[in-house]
């Protein structure tokens, strides 16, 4: 087996693994993802742990150091072992405030502190740049195992390791923004290497005690003969050390950017861990009982210069089992390649949403809640929150790859691991005391991680690139667990000084009653100005989720409140739950500065954290059954009001309209009457007379139009309309239509923006009324738009299921969202009738021709002006009355 077969093995590897993720998330868009919801994919995910510092590392860790490799697994398992309280409540508050990384997390605790983010995310690239070196060095060192004797194997394999692991990470964690975090394809590409790298690991365990040696007992005798050698002197126990490297693995378990993205972000739930407790555990258990054996077995067998990180892929390869070797090779390549992966997405994350995005926005101060002329399409927030996510992850891997050229690639790799551990362990003592104790505060956890950070980097990071000595501290102490331990002590003893000495605004009081009580305030931290709309923060919404998933989530909570349309009350629960789902895409700090911006809020009281603490007390206190009532009879409450209002305004509407109407008659038919005497005159010049049949076949005309209109609302209200379906091109009446609307308002010259390509779809309706409407709302965009230089967009979509949509939207300052419920009115005049006439039938013909059609028409807010969608069946109805 040559190293050029085993790249083009590992190439093909990486494309099974590309094609299984990518149709979990197309079974998870389809909603076909409750499989990979289970208890056993979650399990096998959180074996990303395990990267290649555990399948190769793990046996020359304990070559070097013999039973010390074991705090490796002892740390996480007895983290597990309390999972079902610690972990449990940890996922159930992180859910409850759409939680995306672990500096997300903290940084939400503390008042949603952005330097708190700032600082957290910075450590975890700083700390995880060893771990992705160690990832590329072990697939380096892999491949050289395979090359023949003085064989040399090109540079560029680390590089190129880079490359393809950064663009898998980027194909599949940066395809779009989500009001979550979670990525099911590569939660299911992860599990599978689960199972490809235990079973690997149990198949040279197994071949090496039962094929190299005679069994377990022969085993046991080599470890005690090899125990009274020399060479076992480095394996004598140093308590502190243990002790130390037990605390930094079981922190790491949690802590680490890709274990907090598997083991909080990805779990739907918190009951998972009732099953992960114990099973996690076992996995890793599985994954190190033959470690111990493979070391002995390889030290007697290889050569005394042979690595003793590759003993495992040395051993098979040795006895001529090429088969057992690519096997080794596929699990240790599958250890690399989900670590690298998963820990790309997370650090990625956490850079855009607290370094990239923050940054942009106070370097542009782009006007988010409205798009002018000039300005990007209104999705350039989404945009830039993937392009960002995209740029980390390349710099996040090339600064592993950096790390790996500068350290020359020749640091054991148990070394390199323990490096990342003990630096994102400095992060541990802010989360332990934000969850379990109110008096944490933010300056206490800004001056804690800083300083243990510093002395971190100084006493542990820095020397293992080579740039300082190891540190000397006291007699008998290793330099590495004092190191971490003074900087561990610092941390916490700044944290709790600190914390006793400040006292904390009441936004982060808010916060902290929230994490440590487990409770989510139904209520937002500061009123919105009076000048704030719900549509302001449908704009946000629609940049940074797209249009539909914002419309979705507005109209659910329009519904909620017992209203119609996608514009709920700026009531202080709605701000609250929509700052929380924002923060579940682009983090806490900067969803609680988008929210601000928009809503102009004011800063918290501490009357008004008062009145949140008591307001949240007192619904864990109200019966469930009375509080179901409560809020069903607020809805209904709201649903009374609204119609009441909607009644009130019609009625009023309706005394105009029948004095519009009115007007509207009599003016062409006063005017037809007036003219038609003049003409009896004998003596009146030829071109008078020709001048005034001009006027009345136009006031005719005009009358004719207006008796049309009020016969085809009639005659479609009364279901005696009769539909003509055939198949047609939509560009085609689109085409038309454009033309028509023009001649209707000649003096509104608009730009109109189309896709002409998109447009050529096929439907079958009725043309002349489809047409009709398409008419009556592009008439409708050139009239009304109030821009200085109207801009129309026609923009059409094919859905899966085979509806078409159509939505036509202008530049203008749009319709006020106390005037919307009224857009589809018989009686309703949206304008000043004296500023542009009509009898306002237009809009109510139009729903019931959309009605008539089989499909919809519905004024979409937030959109950056007034857009109107029209939504055709993909058969028309077969009956010949209004849908």
């Amino acid at each position: 087996m040559t190293p050029e077969i085993l790249g083009a093995i590992a190439i093909a590897y990486v494309a099974f693994m590309f094609v299984l993720a990518h149709a979990a998330d197309r079974a998870s868009i389809a909603g076909r993802w409750r499989w990979m919801d289970s208890p056993v994919v979650y399990t096998l995910s959180l074996s990303v742990y395990c990267s290649a510092w555990t399948f190769y590392g793990a046996v020359g860790y304990a070559s070097r150091s013999g039973l010390e490799f074991i705090t490796i697994y002892l740390g996480p398992s007895i983290v597990f072992a309390g999972a079902w309280w610690g972990l449990r409540r940890l996922v159930r508050v992180a859910r409850m405030h759409r939680i995306t990384s672990v500096a997300d997390l903290i940084s939400s605790r503390y008042g949603k502190s952005p330097w708190i983010a700032v600082l957290v995310t910075l450590i975890a690239v700083t700390a995880a740049t060893p771990y992705l070196a160690l990832q590329m060095q072990s697939v380096t060192m892999a491949l050289g195992a395979f090359a023949e004797p003085g064989q040399k194997l090109p540079g560029a394999i680390p590089l190129w390791v880079a490359i393809g692991l950064a663009a898998f990470a980027i194909l599949f964690g940066t395809r779009n923004l989500a009001a979550d975090e979670r990525h099911h394809g590569v939660v299911i590409a992860i599990a599978l290497e689960a199972v490809v790298k235990l079973a690997a690991f149990i198949a040279v365990g197994c071949y090496v005690v039962w094929g190299l040696a005679d069994g377990p007992a022969d085993v046991l005798a080599r470890i005690d003969r090899f125990s009274t050698t020399e060479a076992a002197k480095g394996w004598i126990i140093q308590p502190e050390r243990w002790a130390v490297l037990i605390v930094l693995a079981g922190s790491a378990v949690v802590v680490l950017p890709r274990m907090f993205q598997v083991l909080i972000v990805e779990a739907g739930d918190d009951d998972r861990l009732r099953h992960a407790g114990w099973a996690f555990p076992v996995y890793l258990l599985a994954l190190s009982i033959f470690v111990l054996p493979i070391t002995v077995i390889g030290r007697d067998l290889l050569p005394a210069q042979s690595d003793p990180d590759l003993h495992v892929l040395n051993l098979p390869l040795s006895q001529g089992k090429d088969g057992l070797a690519t096997l080794v090779f596929l699990g240790g390549f599958s250890s690399a390649m989900s670590m690298v992966v998963v820990s790309a997405i997370a650090v990625s994350t956490m850079v855009a949403n607290h370094w990239f995005v923050p940054f942009w926005l106070w370097l542009r101060e782009i006007p988010i809640t409205r798009r002018p002329h000039d300005a990007p399409r209104r999705d350039d927030l989404r945009s830039l929150m993937l392009n960002a996510r995209r740029l980390g992850i390349i710099g996040v891997v090339g600064s592993g790859w950096l790390y790996h050229q500068m350290s020359g690639g020749a640091s054991a790799l148990a070394a390199m691991g323990i490096v990342a551990f003990s630096g994102m362990a400095q992060v541990v003592p802010s989360l332990l005391a934000g969850m379990l104790w109110r008096g944490a505060t933010r300056r206490g956890a800004l001056a804690g991680i800083s300083a243990g950070a510093m002395i971190w980097f100084v006493m542990v990071f820095l020397p293992s690139l080579g740039l300082l000595g190891q540190p000397q501290l006291w007699a008998g102490i290793d330099p590495f667990a004092g190191s971490v331990a003074i900087a561990l002590f610092v941390n916490v003893s700044l944290l709790i000084v600190i914390s006793l000495f400040d006292f904390p605004p009441p936004a982060e009081r808010l916060q902290s009653f929230s994490f440590v009580n487990g409770v989510a305030p139904d209520a937002a931290p500061a009123d919105p100005a009076q000048s704030a709309t719900a549509e302001a923060l449908l704009a946000l919404a629609s940049r940074i989720w797209g249009t539909e998933t914002a419309l979705r989530q507005f109209r659910d909570a329009a519904e909620e409140q017992g209203k119609s349309g996608f514009l709920p009350d700026l009531t202080s629960r709605f701000v609250s739950q929509f700052e929380r789902a924002l923060a579940g895409t682009v983090g806490a700090a900067t969803a609680s500065a988008l929210t601000s911006r928009v809503l102009g809020r004011g800063a918290v009281t501490v009357a008004d954290l008062m009145d949140v603490a008591g307001e949240t007390q007192r619904t864990k206190e109200t019966n469930e059954r009375l509080e179901l009532a409560s809020h069903e009879l607020a809805r209904t409450a709201r649903k009374l009001q609204e119609s009441n209002d909607k009644l009130t305004a019609i009625s009023s509407q309706k005394d105009a309209f029948l004095g519009q109407i009115s007007h509207e008659l009599r003016t062409p038919m006063t005017s037809i009457h007036a003219f038609s005497e003049i003409l009896k005159e004998p003596d009146l010049p030829g071109s008078e007379r020709e001048r005034f049949a001009g006027i009345i076949h136009d006031e005719a005309g005009r009358l004719t139009r207006l008796l049309d209109n009020l016969l085809d609302l009639s005659v479609l209200e009364g279901g005696q309309a009769r539909r003509h379906a055939e198949v047609v091109n939509l560009h085609d009446l689109i085409e038309r239509a454009v033309t028509l609307a023009e001649i209707s308002a000649p003096g509104r010259p608009a730009q109109i923006e189309r896709d002409p390509l998109a447009e050529h779809l096929p439907v079958i309706t009725d043309p002349d009324r489809l047409l009709q409407v398409l008419i009556n709302v592009l008439a409708n965009a050139r009239k009304y738009c109030d821009a200085p230089q109207p801009i129309i967009e026609i923009s059409t979509r094919r859905h899966p299921d085979g509806r078409t949509e159509i939505d036509v939207t202008d530049n203008g300052s749009g319709i006020a969202a106390d005037r919307q419920t009224l857009i589809f009115e018989k009686f309703a005049r949206l304008n000043e009738a004296s500023r542009i006439p009509g009898a306002g039938l237009g809009l109510a013909i139009c729903q019931e021709m959309m009605g008539f059609l089989g499909g919809t028409i519905a004024y979409i807010p937030g959109q950056g002006g007034a857009c109107f969608r029209l939504i055709l069946p993909h058969l028309p109805p077969t009956a010949h009355h209004p849908q």
